[in-house]
């Protein structure tokens, strides 16, 4: 086995790895909702506050943990990420009130989040894969972080319900320790300047990505992903519980988008190869707002719930492989972690106003009614966004092409 293919394929185990326990224990926070609010007296709002708080410091932080991973290496950032994870689930422990809560599950949690997930390990991904196989491999990896969902998320379950929520988030905290070790295999040099072309400048990166149009409609619709996917994560098991279904079913949906979330990014990445990207994420969007008024429409069952997670699975994260893909098509990959992380900002502002406005309007109307309208209004609105979007490079990376 060469070097290029020893250091392509750490990195998509390292850093798949990573995503599986990064994301797996972030898509268990939602279990966490009823029994600390019920214990600490708190309103849905209070812990939905501090999960919107977290993902809009993931969101604010990650253009600049994915600078410093393309100048330093996405390896060194993962294992500040991992201490900080711990640290987070150590604190979150023993938050005892809103504002430990915050600063424990919405600050720390949040930076940890910014060097262990998506723009970090998919920019360290892009720079060591050629850029027709870019999307299946980016969808590979992304699958591992919804793999981490499946597994972990009965898991935590039953750790709540056999040491109480306390021990298993000091479970959790131990666990996120465990990707030290991989944070290695991720260690991936800084992409060189092209050929032909001159070295680009941090703020000339910047002025030629906010110059493009296609890189705002990007940004756009993935501020709708994260409004969708962290209403739906942090709120769905409590909604159905209080649809009167019992809190496995929570749980088991929640795990079924898990896994069949394995099936749509691996497929993203496969169609992502073959056909236009940007065509797939507009309707991607489209059938999420379709997926949502039919299990809003037909009675709720436990096995419609189910077939709702199913369904939504394959649209969940297949987002991620196509948007960050077409970033590096068309602006190369020397800044690859930036400029998805700041493409990734705006999904968590939209997570931020998803999973706060849940909780917000249920404190004050009751009914989640409202929220799940405006989702499947976003959603129309990110399909027509993405149609829009041309994936034509950069005339640097024309120039290069046309050179190479």
């Amino acid at each position: 086995m060469s070097t290029s293919q020893r250091t392509f394929l750490g990195v998509m185990i390292g850093g798949a790895v990573v995503l599986a326990i990064a994301l797996g224990v972030r898509h268990s926070f939602g279990l966490f909702l009823s029994p600390m609010s019920d214990d600490y007296g708190w309103g849905r709002e209070t812990f939905a506050f501090a999960i919107a708080i977290q993902n809009l410091v993931w969101g604010l932080a990650q253009p600049f943990t994915g600078a410093f991973a393309d100048r330093f290496g996405a390896g060194r950032v993962i294992l500040v990420g991992a201490v900080l994870y711990a640290l987070g689930l150590w604190g979150m422990s023993g938050a005892a009130t809103p504002l430990m809560l915050t600063l424990s599950t919405g600050m720390l949690i949040g930076l940890a989040l910014s060097a262990t997930s998506f723009s970090v390990i998919l920019g360290a991904v892009g720079r060591v894969v050629p850029d027709a196989q870019r999307p299946m491999a980016m969808g590979l990896v992304s699958a591992a972080g919804s793999l981490g969902q499946f597994l972990m998320l009965p898991g935590v379950l039953g750790m709540i319900r056999g040491i109480g929520w306390q021990g298993a988030l000091i479970g959790l905290a131990i666990l996120a320790l465990m990707m030290l070790p991989f944070a290695a295999m991720v260690r991936v040099r800084a992409a060189p300047p092209l050929q032909n072309t001159p070295a680009q400048t941090l703020s000339q990166a910047l002025g030629e990505a906010f110059s493009r149009p296609d890189f705002w409609l990007l940004s756009l619709g993935f501020f709708v992903c994260g409004f969708q996917l962290v209403f739906i994560g942090l709120h769905l098991p409590a909604y159905l519980v209080d649809q009167q279904l019992p809190a496995t079913v929570g749980t088991t949906v929640l795990a079924l988008v898990g896994l069949f979330n394995i099936v749509g990014t691996w497929l993203a990445g496969w169609l992502g190869s073959r056909l236009f990207r940007a065509g797939l994420l507009a309707w991607i969007y489209l059938l999420r707002s379709v997926v949502i008024v039919l299990f809003l429409w037909l009675p709720l069952t436990p096995w419609s719930a189910y077939l709702f997670g199913m369904a939504m699975g394959v649209l969940w994260l297949s987002t991620v492989p196509l948007t960050n893909s077409i970033v590096a098509t068309i602006f190369g990959v020397r800044n690859l972690s930036m400029l998805g992380g700041i493409v990734f900002l705006f999904h968590q502002v939209g997570s931020f106003a998803g999973g706060w406005l849940g909780g917000y309007l249920f404190d004050r109307t009751g009914s989640y009614e409202l929220v799940w309208q405006i989702s499947i209004g976003l959603g129309v609105l990110a399909a027509l966004l993405n149609m829009r979007v041309t994936e034509r490079p950069v005339a640097r990376i024309q120039a290069m092409q046309e050179a190479g």
